[in-house]
């Protein structure tokens, strides 16, 4: 989970009278072409929770659960972007958690991935020390290590092939980096592009490869480099 601006364009103002109009019905719904296409365009195409950009199905998903309240069930502040996955565990289970179009993330939380190929491989989500006894951050760690790990067998099957596309992801990441550190001239300025690139709002698992360079000292080159 990263930060995710949510910008005033044109498609997010047909969303809002769209809700509205809804919102005055009997039976509206929030989940009209209008909100789709919206939410779409802010999330840049991905889950705001599991950042994976690739799922088959996906929903509009409330931030904070409306249980019936008009008022939040039509919010456009309260509508996300997320796979059918991740919006089925959150539920009402899972709240308050952090709200990404107004907080840094991954700022409050370390995105690690641990081990590798032939070794015991896990992800960590880890509470920074400045985010400590914060509720939103503790119960969006819980949500993340559900996603990512699942409960239920069905949940276990499908957070393995989430953990294979981080896998795969991450890979070609550092792979990037290694290129970048044994590059020099033209190559090593497009690389340094391509690298920033992985790193910005947009791109799939960026908290996780925000961490790596973080965590690295091969990576200074590009610490913070996606503000």
């Amino acid at each position: 989970m990263v930060k995710i601006e949510r910008k005033e364009t044109e498609q997010s103002k047909l969303a809002i009278r769209s809700l509205a109009k809804e919102k005055a019905k009997s039976s509206g719904k929030c989940n009209t072409a209008e909100v789709v296409e919206a939410l779409q365009e802010i999330f840049h195409g991905k889950c705001y929770i599991c950042e994976y950009n690739k799922a088959t199905s996906w929903e509009v998903e409330h931030l904070k659960p409306h249980n019936g309240d008009i008022d939040l069930k039509f919010d456009w502040s309260n509508l996300f972007w997320a796979c059918g996955y991740c919006n089925h565990i959150k539920g009402n289970k899972f709240t308050p958690i952090l709200d990404c179009t107004k907080v840094e993330i991954d700022e409050m939380i370390a995105f690690r991935k641990i081990g590798y190929f032939g070794v015991s491989e896990s992800l960590k989500f880890e509470i920074v020390s400045d985010a400590t006894e914060n509720m939103a951050v503790e119960k969006t760690c819980a949500l993340l290590q559900r996603v990512y790990y699942g409960e239920t067998p069905q949940e276990k099957i499908r957070a393995k092939m989430l953990r294979h596309e981080v896998r795969v992801e991450l890979t070609k990441f550092k792979n990037y980096i290694r290129d970048y550190n044994e590059a020099s001239g033209e190559d090593k300025k497009d690389l340094f592009l391509i690298i920033r690139r992985e790193l910005i709002s947009r791109s799939a698992f960026a908290a996780f490869k925000r961490w790596i360079v973080r965590d690295n000292p091969i990576c200074k080159d590009f610490i913070d480099c996606w503000k």
